[in-house]
């Protein structure tokens, strides 16, 4: 059997822009701001960094701005929505948070009882939520030392995805908690995740009517929340080569044309019309896996990181080859713009 990745020997086979001085371990997460082109990504190396990204027709380029370190690997970062302020979180089981564009020092605003997972900022609410391997769930007004409310979860905290009001829990035991942000106090519902799977990933619909979930066994989940859509549900295969079969890491809705992205372990990513059912543009796979990946605000940019995964363990690191790449993607029209299927019939 031949190695994992040999298929592709090629580091950048899309020719994506590579950003510099990229971080010296894989990349957990990535997060662009939602006001301008400052990419933030967050590392195994225990770093937040920051870099400007700046575009001149089709050439891009960027600029390291600034970094800051937890004591641990940090596992997830987000942005404030005015754009001044990305929070972070990791295995010193806390959250920092960053006055990136004032230049101030950060400050921790969120504590668990074990590394934090995942992190979002609802505007609509003014609270950090952050989700826990302690398996809880909490809520924090940044003026304040305490969380304002601690929602236990039924098992370790994997996924978020948050579209106000709508809030998609992914835990261990593939438990999909549903909330709605106007009760954020009790489950609006739990489902059982119809992939067979630990779950990875989750990105909840623009609309707010449903969500993706991506799971470890390269396949993803389409969900509707209302019972008289479930004739809409469906899922479908992807990140496999014949009987290899690799993680669905990252899900993102492209802003603009409400169709998304999926990158997996296998070093490719792909983007899809949930709509039409198609997909819409297989890029080449990388030699190694992506493990995160975001849109920018207006959609005209993807970053993606190429990195070691650990999904197969410490014994299959190889420091010496295992170097980490964040990769910038500028996506055609005809990438992610939403296509009518073929007509069949009298369908306008």
């Amino acid at each position: 059997m031949s190695a994992f990745g040999a298929t592709s020997t090629n580091l950048n086979p899309n020719r994506s822009t590579e950003v510099v001085q990229p971080p010296t371990d894989s990349v957990s997460s990535l997060s662009f701001s939602p006001k301008a082109n400052f990419l933030v990504a967050a590392s195994w190396d225990n770093q937040v960094r920051c870099w400007e990204v700046t575009r001149s027709g089709t050439t891009i380029g960027t600029v390291p701005k600034a970094s800051i370190s937890h004591d641990q690997p940090v596992l997830c970062s987000t942005w404030k929505d005015d754009g001044t302020t990305v929070f972070s979180g990791g295995c010193d089981k806390q959250v920092k948070m960053w006055p990136l564009l004032s230049g101030g020092q950060p400050v921790t605003v969120a504590m668990h009882d074990a590394p934090v997972k995942e992190l979002a900022w609802i505007p609509e609410m003014n609270l950090l939520v952050t989700g826990s391997l302690d398996k809880t769930l909490r809520y924090w007004d940044l003026r304040q030392q305490n969380p304002t409310w601690v929602q236990q979860l039924p098992e370790r905290c994997y996924a978020l995805t948050v579209r106000h009001p709508l809030m998609v829990v992914g835990t261990a035991d593939r438990n999909l908690i549903v909330f709605n942000l106007q009760n954020p106090q009790a489950e609006f519902k739990r489902i059982v995740s119809p992939l067979k799977y630990q779950t990875r990933c989750l990105a909840a619909f623009p609309d707010q009517q449903g969500f993706l979930v991506g799971s470890i066994e390269g396949r993803v989940g389409v969900h509707h929340l209302d019972d008289s859509q479930s004739s809409k549900n469906f899922t479908f295969k992807c990140h496999r080569d014949g009987n290899d079969i690799y993680s669905v890491n990252s899900l993102n809705f492209h802003p603009i044309h409400h169709t998304f992205a999926t990158a997996g372990s296998d070093g490719a990513f792909n983007f899809w019309d949930k709509d039409s059912k198609q997909r819409l543009k297989a890029m080449q796979r990388c030699n190694q896996p992506i493990p995160c990946s975001t849109f920018n605000n207006d959609g005209s940019i993807f970053a993606y990181a190429v990195c070691y995964d650990w999904g197969k363990g410490a014994e299959n690191h190889n420091p010496s080859t295992a170097k980490t790449y964040i990769y910038l993607h500028l996506p055609q029209d005809a990438e992610v713009k939403a296509k009518p299927r073929a007509a069949t019939g009298s369908r306008k």
